[in-house]
């Protein structure tokens, strides 16, 4: 007969890379994954970044990624239930019947599209797409998605059956100035994964072109705000988005508009 122990052990895990993307915050970030295609790349540490370690993951198209809520502050009792947005952020759920990053491991599971594996001189870079995690987060492993028993076509989702909703998303004249502007002034005029390819995040942080407004008013239109908060039509909502906060508002058909763009000081 197996021996439980009295204390529940632990165990450790290396961080294999850090996660790189316009999102510094959590407030803005999708609530899954592949909800909004923001590119963004993983940057591998030593010894991990050695390319033989990739040899043969551009066959596939997705990867799993393991990945530690940095964020979160670590539990020092454990909370079984949570009340997960999609219920209204009223209903409570047991915490492993959602998704919700507040778990006792602080442990992320996601799927994001692969777009691309590079080696440069400060080693291999991981470049995808749909990532549900902020600027920062520590990557704890990386596995290829296999479709055929990955994918469950039979599977129930519960609560959480479609998709969320998507606002309509409209920009005020005002911001649609300060975005030209934006782009005028921008230290670069390349596409975002052209930038990402130079590995300079500093520069991929201070680059702005026409895909990051479309990325931007995606992000908005999954209305990042609190699930209670989500009827408030007389508040301004600012989300962080690379070194520039955005300010919108619902007006009262439920349209969000995007009514300021200011560089963070």
């Amino acid at each position: 007969m197996s021996h439980t122990p009295a204390v529940p052990p632990a165990i450790s895990v290396p961080i294999i890379g850090y996660h790189r993307s316009p999102l510094s915050q959590k407030f803005g970030i999708p609530r899954q994954p592949n909800l909004v295609e923001v590119p963004s790349y993983i940057e591998m540490l030593a010894p991990y970044n050695t390319p033989d370690a990739f040899v043969g993951m551009e066959d596939f198209s997705h990867l799993w990624l393991t990945w530690h809520t940095h964020h979160n502050r670590a539990q020092t009792n454990f909370k079984p239930q949570v009340r997960p947005p999609r219920l209204g952020g009223n209903a409570k759920l047991g915490v492993f019947a959602t998704r919700s990053t507040y778990r006792p491991s602080q442990m992320g599971l996601s799927v994001v599209r692969l777009v691309g594996v590079e080696q440069t001189d400060k080693g291999v870079i991981v470049q995808i797409m749909g990532a549900d995690m902020v600027d920062g987060t520590p990557i704890v492993d990386i596995k290829p998605y296999v479709a055929y028993s990955d994918a469950m076509v039979d599977a129930v989702s519960g609560f959480a059956p479609d998709k969320p909703s998507i606002k309509k998303v409209k920009i005020s004249e005002e911001a649609r100035q300060q975005f030209a502007q934006l782009i005028e002034l921008s230290s670069g005029k390349n596409s975002l994964s052209s930038v990402i390819n130079k590995t300079d995040f500093a520069k991929f942080a201070k680059t702005f072109t026409l895909e990051d407004i479309d990325i931007i008013a995606q992000l908005i239109a999954q209305d990042p705000r609190p699930a209670y908060r989500q009827q408030d039509t007389q508040s301004v909502f600012v989300m962080r988005y690379k070194q520039w906060d955005i300010s919108f508002a619902m007006d009262e058909s439920e349209v969000i508009w995007i009514v300021a763009v200011a560089e963070v000081v």
